[in-house]
């Protein structure tokens, strides 16, 4: 008599075979997405993730956050609500995701931080420090937590994230440079584990001017990046570091050569590549800037369109066409602050033939609540002098006073005389508003850049 194998363990051998069956399989998926093959990976996230695999739906949400999509972006983060019951991991990418919005209302901060907090206590190391970042941007929602002693805490624990958050904290407060010993300690400790740490250790060098330690650490960056350890972002953003005449005498050469490495697999690094020749002119000719720049936006990357826009804008290396500008500039505008700066800017000039304020407002506001201090000072400028609006001293005040941080002698005179011109009545105005718009932007949105510089993905 013939036996016939039952339909359970039929679909069991099926599913052992999945690659050959062409069932789901989120190893393939994994493979597939490790190779560029976005199109493989998101049909076996997909399916995995219908059929319920938590670790699938949030494979597929990482993919959704990786396209910086708006529309995709809203998917992700419903794809991670929907997973984060079974996943600390998808609870994790959540509060993560949920950070990065530009404005949080007060109840998004407080969700955001017991997302990333259980998340954490849950074993998700990746938790922290964006944590720690939203407990220092918020102060005012979080009154009861004492960010130095919970970082103290971490470290004494051995959590490795909250070594680089300790970093993170002196970046915000200003005191990167009195702890150059420690933070080259903390990571030379952690460099095999934190590869960001590359970037800091270039920057403790950079600072002290110390050429040969600088040039271990880049012969160790570089055998990494061929062994495949070490992604070419961290190489991009090493170079960004070495350029950088800001943190001592600039190596623009050897910055050159380490983007010119990874340039040909990591499109990124031709937008650097352009933007290194714009700084420093002498490395080559407009036309090969011009040329890195075209790759770039071959690539779709706003940095491109965002420099192309910056050149149309000045006219020095290419014509001024205010028209172009503003096309290129516009297309970067949803990842880059200073595209919205520059948008302000024409519309405030009337560079396109009118001032337009409403346009004008949109874009500068925009811009400084992602950090953009001069946009502050524009607008300042712009409600003080009346520029294409009616003079409003309150406003004036707020934004002249947000400016303050610059710290140049045009920035510190227009809040004095925007002060001068304010009534008691408006001053008492103006000071809540200003208050208001501080708690829209976190008490140190100014440090966001900084803070990014040490992100994680």
């Amino acid at each position: 008599m013939a036996h016939h194998a039952s339909p359970i363990l039929l679909l069991a051998a099926a599913v052992t075979l999945a690659g050959c069956a062409g069932l789901p399989d989120e190893r393939l998926a994994s493979e597939a997405l490790k190779r560029g093959d976005s199109a493989t990976a998101e049909q076996n996230f997909r399916q995995l993730a219908e059929l319920g695999y938590a670790d699938a739906a949030v494979g597929l949400a990482d993919m959704q956050v990786a396209s910086g999509d708006p529309a995709q972006l809203q998917k992700a983060e419903q794809t991670y609500r929907q997973a984060m019951d079974q996943s600390p991991r998808a609870k994790a990418r959540l509060g993560k995701l949920l950070a990065r919005k530009a404005e949080l209302s007060q109840a998004e901060r407080r969700e955001t931080a017991q997302l990333l907090e259980e998340s954490f206590q849950a074993g998700e190391e990746s938790s922290l420090l964006p944590l720690v970042m939203l407990y220092l941007q918020y102060p005012q929602d979080f009154p009861s937590v004492n960010v130095p002693a919970r970082i103290a805490q971490w470290r004494a624990e051995g959590h490795t994230q909250a070594e680089l958050a300790q970093i993170v904290f002196y970046r915000t407060q200003g005191t990167y440079d009195q702890h150059l010993a420690e933070i080259e300690q903390i990571c030379t400790r952690n460099l095999a584990l934190a590869d960001v740490c590359y970037v800091e250790l270039a920057t403790v060098y950079q600072k002290q001017g110390n050429s040969d330690a600088q040039q271990k650490l880049l012969d160790g960056l570089m055998a990494g990046y061929h062994a495949g350890r070490i992604p070419a972002l961290r190489v991009e953003s090493v170079a960004q570091v070495l350029a950088d005449a800001d943190l001592g005498k600039p190596d623009e050469g050897k910055a050159q050569e380490l983007l010119e490495a990874v340039a040909p697999t990591y499109p990124a690094a031709w937008v650097s590549l352009a933007k290194l020749l714009y700084e420093y002119p002498a490395l080559g000719d407009t036309e090969q800037m011009l040329g890195y720049l075209e790759k770039g936006r071959a690539a779709s990357l706003p940095r491109a369109e965002l420099l192309l826009g910056r050149l149309h804008y000045e006219g020095k290396l290419v014509p001024l066409d205010p028209k172009k500008a503003e096309q290129h500039l516009q297309k970067a505008a949803p990842t880059e602050p200073s595209a919205n700066y520059l948008l302000g800017q024409i519309y405030l000039r009337g560079y396109l033939g009118d001032i337009d304020p409403d346009k004008a407002l949109t874009h500068l506001l925009a811009a400084a609540r992602s950090g953009q201090i001069n946009a502050d000072f524009a607008l300042g400028q712009m409600y003080s002098q009346g520029k294409g609006v009616r003079p409003n001293p309150v406003n004036a005040y707020v934004f002249s006073q947000l400016a303050l941080p610059k710290n140049t002698p045009q920035a510190l005179e227009l809040a004095r005389l925007v002060e001068q011109q304010l009534s008691p009545a408006d001053r008492a105005r103006a000071e809540q508003l200003l208050r208001e718009e501080r708690e829209v932007r976190g008490a140190t949105v100014q440090g966001a850049a900084q803070m990014q510089a040490i992100q994680t993905q």
